[in-house]
């Protein structure tokens, strides 16, 4: 591991020789911009936006076992980041992600041929490049361009929220190699397509765009250029209450896993953590006095 100063960007590049989670370590200040395994890169704007990029263009940003472990390690990364609030997920080069690199295909892909075995979590090596994204404690946007197959789709599902070029290539591909969604797709689809939409498409891997997803629910919104389209987006999420959002998106969790009675008391929970903070007086006093909110970092 070795740390350059890289002045012309006003910021510090941290370089990995092998992904790296981030226990016992904390990015203690913005303005930083971190790769792992020249796969997956961060950086965090001084707004407390973090372009998530996959950087392995040249490969259509493929699935591998190296991209595997930086896409993961990415992911816990953003969990201990301070002054984060948003991040935007999105794929250098001519795709998102194509999915699994057929490269490695004859070897163990995601992981060990062993996958019912948990090792984060509740989810195995391949189903965490996805799971990641919910996991995050804030926001995450993907910004989806180009192609966007099988394991690409399921990690853009795992985002909060999906810009999407109207003519970018998309397709529950598994099937095409006569395996099945593996990936959490079948956890993170739920409530955003249609069950027997989900099924023809999963049996066929029929081949869609980015216009008819917005229709089946795999996009949120479409734009021309998806990353200005969803940094905007997450540059007005940067500016609320970063308390607000976080206790929103664990809720959003309870939501989708837990009964009623859990959501009614998860919500007062939350609330009664928020209400009459600073965070939460300077987000009245800034929308009183018709300025720009100054919040304190989580």
């Amino acid at each position: 591991m070795r740390l350059t100063a890289r002045a012309a960007a006003g910021t510090r590049q941290l370089d990995m020789a092998r992904p790296m989670g981030t226990k016992g370590r904390t990015v203690a200040e913005r303005g930083f911009s971190m790769q792992f395994n020249d796969r997956v890169s961060i950086d965090l704007a001084d707004n407390g936006v973090a372009q998530v990029r996959f950087t392995r263009g040249d490969k259509m940003n493929a699935l591998d076992p190296a991209q595997f472990d930086a896409v993961i390690a990415a992911g816990e990364a953003l969990r201990t980041m301070k002054g984060l609030r948003v991040a935007v997920l999105s794929g250098e080069g001519r795709a998102f992600c194509a999915g699994l690199d057929t490269a490695s295909f004859g070897g163990d892909g995601g992981g060990s041929s062993k996958l019912a075995e948990r090792g984060y979590g509740n989810a195995n090596r391949a189903q965490e490049a996805a799971m990641t994204w919910r996991k995050c404690p804030v926001p995450v946007i993907a910004a989806v361009h180009g192609v966007c197959f099988g394991g690409g789709l399921q990690i853009a599902s795992g985002a909060d929220i999906r810009v999407v070029h109207p003519q970018t290539r998309m397709a529950v591909m598994e099937m095409k190699w006569g395996l099945v969604p593996d990936m959490g797709g079948y956890a993170l689809w739920r409530g955003l397509v249609r069950d027997d939409v989900l099924r023809e498409l999963t049996y066929t891997n029929r081949e869609f765009i980015g216009e008819e997803a917005l229709q089946l629910g795999l996009a949120t919104m479409l734009d021309d250029d998806p990353h200005a389209r969803a940094t905007a987006l997450a540059e007005t999420i940067a500016n609320k209450n970063p308390e607000a959002i976080r206790g929103a998106k664990r809720l959003f969790r309870v939501m989708h896993e837990e009964g009623e009675d859990a959501i009614l008391l998860a919500e007062s929970e939350e609330q009664d953590a928020i209400m009459r903070q600073p965070n939460q007086i300077e987000a009245v006093m800034a929308e009183m006095q018709k300025r720009a909110p100054v919040f304190k970092d989580v």
